[in-house]
């Protein structure tokens, strides 16, 4: 079928719950995807960076091959012979006693929290149905009723009503206001993005998760990072918080965790912590599956074999310097920030304009794939394995879109 009639049955029998770019993809490869005509495109959102090792990335589809016909799920009903060798992987590589394998990115934040607040009423001595989770103002870790009743944007929580009790908000980037919150006995965690994609990567400032950091130990409050989208290599580190002496007590990943290739969260936490739940207190079918941990384990080792971090490090300071030589000249963008391969720019218009979304359309036509947020911000987030010479022909394609645009 054609795109046109792909699109219309999307549109007929599909919930209206999605807004998507007027392109209807078929095939990926590495940094490209194609549509139902053929037409080739540089994919610069990957998936929300779940695919930053690349479309279709042959390792990781040979694990999901092979164990496909081996055993794909048990349970956790029975022990399986792959996720005590994922779990040790996992542990080992990025230095905790304990993970907690989840499916989704959201089920992964759902998680932290109940560990966070079974913690705070078990070691903290916080009375029961007290406990209190911090956030910061445009966060975004999906949008079940838990999550969205964290969230100040109205289109995520307006109608869903009410909303779980307990979180409390925040000004990102603001250590003075976490101090004052956390001076509450009551507070059991603070859970925060090291940067914020969803609101338009926002970046904060040097120091920012370090003092999170002092502050948690001060005060006696775990430090919950949700690395969902800023871990797996994409910033220029394995972790975001890498950056800093910000090790969280509780980490969060997901997306990126099996290359897009099926759904994969984790949660990590030291014994103190996690050793909190106990059989029958939280769990999932899915969780663990001999399958996921296949396909997790194939895509992490991807990224360290083919030094994908180091890769997104220089790559992404050598595109805001482009960027940032254009935009000096451009009366339509205004700023370009992020780290790493994930970046983005702001566009010299109100956001409830459509100049973002009509940028974003032509880029399509010029053969690059982006999407806006929040109105009037344009996210880029290429696979990691982009190299020189593509990220160039990308930035060609930005600028000339950009300057041609009336």
């Amino acid at each position: 079928m054609d795109s046109k009639s792909l699109m219309n049955l999307e549109d007929k029998y599909g919930a209206h719950n999605y807004h998507p770019l007027p392109v209807v993809l078929d095939r990926g490869e590495g940094v490209f995807v194609w549509d139902c005509e053929g037409n080739k495109y540089f994919d610069f959102l990957s998936a929300y960076s779940a695919v930053n090792q690349g479309h279709c990335h042959p390792t990781i589809i040979n694990a999901l091959i092979e164990q496909s016909k081996r055993l794909t799920l048990t349970s956790r009903a029975f022990y399986n012979s792959k996720l005590g060798e994922y779990e040790k992987f996992m542990c080992d590589l990025f230095g905790y006693d304990k993970v907690l394998p989840m499916n989704t990115g959201v089920e992964g934040g759902e998680t932290a929290n109940k560990l966070a607040r079974k913690w705070g009423y078990l070691k903290k001595g916080i009375e029961e149905n007290k406990a209190r989770i911090i956030f910061a103002k445009g966060n975004f870790w999906g949008r079940t009723l838990a999550a969205i009743s964290s969230s100040d944007d109205p289109v995520s929580y307006k109608g869903f009503g009410p909303y779980m009790p307990g979180y409390d908000l925040i000004p990102y980037n603001d250590l003075n206001a976490l101090e004052t919150e956390l001076k509450d006995p009551n507070v059991a965690a603070f859970m925060v993005e090291p940067i914020q994609g969803e609101a338009g990567v926002v970046v904060p400032d040097e120091g920012y998760l370090e003092g999170v950091r002092k502050l948690c130990d001060k005060y006696n409050v775990l430090f919950i990072a949700d690395e969902v989208q800023t871990g797996i290599a994409r910033t220029g580190k394995m972790l975001a918080t890498d950056y800093e002496n910000a090790k969280p007590d509780i980490l969060i990943l997901g997306k990126a965790l099996s290359g897009g290739v099926f759904p994969v969260s984790a949660v990590f936490a030291n014994d103190e912590v996690m050793l909190c739940i106990q059989p029958g207190e939280h769990g999932s079918t899915f969780g663990g599956n001999p399958l996921a941990c296949a396909v997790a384990q194939a895509a992490l080792e991807v990224v360290v074999d083919e030094k994908l971090a180091d890769r997104a490090y220089d790559l992404g300071n050598y595109f805001r310097d482009k960027m940032n030589e254009f935009i000096a000249t451009s009366e339509l963008v205004t700023l370009v920030r992020g780290k790493g391969l994930l970046n983005a720019i702001v566009i010299n218009d109100e956001p409830s304009s459509s100049t973002a979304w009509d940028l974003c359309v032509k880029m399509k036509e010029n053969g690059l794939l982006a999407k806006p947020t929040h109105g009037n911000i344009i996210r880029f987030a290429p696979p990691l394995v982009i190299t020189k010479e593509q990220l160039d022909s990308c930035i060609d394609i930005i600028t000339k879109t950009i300057s041609n645009f009336k």
